[in-house]
């Protein structure tokens, strides 16, 4: 038994824990304990600002990371799956973030739907971890970037501007790029960790769609138009740009059609050659 009363206690639990395989843990265990009815959906728990992380890898900021390179050899094979499972860390916060922060504006199936999302992106980073332990590297052996909370801090008060851009454009941005990653690690033959990545991104289209299907949520009860509410937002807590070749295919399989995104990045595109 644990001493969380209720789910916001258990999601500020996952965010206050620092090593990275106890977060992951933990995040595990919150899932395991919502889902057999033993936490109550009430809010009494304040999320902090930051999360506690291990004192390894080293963060950079994004302009002084090392370049990734192709997946050709072991040593840069090591280094992709090394920044993932940086991403997937940040991922189990961000969607215990979102239940401790959001969830009492939202129905109870919201806080089910991240949990869920939690519950995924911890499994995920076990499995990156057990790659890694494999081929003789351990998370926080290389540095990472600093920038993934950097959303998370800019829409901490603005619920449809952290589905618009952490699912919607991150994670989708995942999508995206996922898959020639795939490729790369069969052709080197290390079809262990192709595996690994597949099951991710397939689970990660799920997320998306979660994170879409929200913001529409949203976007109804307000009488707002979906797509033009998240060009807006986009535009507005977004610094980055949205750039093409978009999976068409994995985002539309999220609910997420080209009216949301190919206007948006010419209209980033624009705004950057301006």
């Amino acid at each position: 038994m644990t001493e969380w009363q209720d789910i916001s206690e258990a999601a500020v639990a996952v965010l206050n824990t620092e090593r990275a395989r106890e977060k992951a843990e933990v995040a595990r265990l919150v899932a395991a304990s919502w889902r057999g009815g033993q936490l109550k959906h009430k809010f009494t728990a304040q999320p902090p600002l930051r999360p506690a992380r291990p004192d390894k890898p080293e963060l950079l900021p994004p302009g002084e990371m090392p370049k990734r390179r192709k997946a050709g050899n072991e040593a840069n094979r090591r280094a992709l799956l090394h920044a993932i499972a940086h991403i997937e860390l940040n991922a189990i916060d961000l969607a215990f973030d979102l239940v401790a922060r959001f969830g009492d504006l939202m129905p109870k199936s919201f806080t089910d739907d991240w949990i869920q999302v939690g519950d995924d992106e911890a499994r995920h980073f076990a499995l990156l971890s057990a790659r890694l332990k494999a081929m003789d590297c351990y998370y926080g052996d290389l540095p990472a970037h600093d920038g993934l909370w950097q959303s998370a801090l800019d829409t901490k008060d603005v619920l449809p501007a952290r589905l618009a851009i952490v699912p919607m454009v991150l994670e989708a941005r995942g999508l995206d790029v996922t898959p020639k990653m795939i490729e790369q690690f069969r052709k080197s033959g290390d079809t262990t960790s192709a595996d690994v990545l597949q099951t991710i991104y397939e689970e990660e289209v799920v997320h998306v769609s979660a994170g879409t299907r929200w913001f529409k949520h949203l976007a109804q009860k307000g009488g707002l138009d979906a797509d033009a509410w998240f060009h807006e937002l986009v535009r507005e807590y977004f610094n980055g740009q949205l750039k093409p070749p978009f999976n068409k295919v994995a985002r539309n399989r999220a609910g997420m059609p080209v009216s949301f995104y190919e206007p948006l990045a010419a209209m980033l595109e624009e705004t950057e050659g301006a």
